[in-house]
């Protein structure tokens, strides 16, 4: 069985990378991966379905064992993406998609050097500001905070593998689903190559 792939994929907020991601995933399934939190359950959330919900203690522990692929301080709380439950995913041959920031995905790239990183751009800053005031869930303070991090995150886009503007959803929907196959048939092929040589070298011993 071949190995899943994992697929790191930021964006700032705004530009719709859940709404991508959906339809990426009616074509190309993949496994969310569920990050951990010390932060406290909200109304409705299930623990091991919005989160894993953990004491400072427990995250520490777990940190300091190295559990997380990456990690983070957030207004007092920690959030990390736990390695183990990815890991048995990738090994089952499940393709796993971590939707995260621009420093954690810095970290997975240390730890996972493997992984697909795709950042997920607005057609343009004054752009992604109309579709936050279009969206009307934060007030006009909130918005001006989210446009300047995304104008800071942005440059980070050069770090990454693969860069998908989010003008048309479709569009980006269908870049994402060719990169992922793609990236799959060349590990594909690289695996038979490999496989075809060593086979080759049995045969001569």
């Amino acid at each position: 069985m071949s190995r899943g792939l994992l697929i790191v994929v930021s964006a700032p907020s705004g530009c719709g990378k859940g709404t991508v991601l959906e339809k990426v995933k009616e074509r190309s399934p993949f496994w969310y991966s569920v990050s951990a939190t010390t932060r406290q359950p909200r109304e409705g959330e299930k623990d091991g379905v919005n989160y894993f919900f953990m004491t400072k203690e427990q995250f520490t522990e777990l940190s300091d064992k190295g559990g997380f692929l990456e990690s983070a301080e957030f207004v007092g709380n920690f959030y990390g993406t736990p390695r183990a439950a990815i890991e048995e995913k990738l090994k089952q041959g499940t393709d796993v998609v971590l939707e995260i920031e621009v420093q954690g995905a810095m970290q997975v790239r240390a730890k996972c050097p493997e992984a697909m990183l795709v950042f997920i751009l607005p057609p343009s800053v004054g752009e992604l500001e109309r579709r936050l005031h279009k969206r009307a869930t934060d007030g006009d303070d909130v918005i001006k905070k989210r446009v300047a991090r995304a104008a800071e995150e942005i440059p980070f886009a050069m770090d990454y593998d693969h860069v998908i503007v989010n003008d048309e959803l479709e569009t980006a929907v269908d870049e994402l689903v060719g990169l992922i196959r793609s990236e799959k048939d060349v590990r594909r092929r690289r695996r038979e190559l490999i496989e075809k040589v060593l086979e080759e070298r049995g045969n001569k011993v």
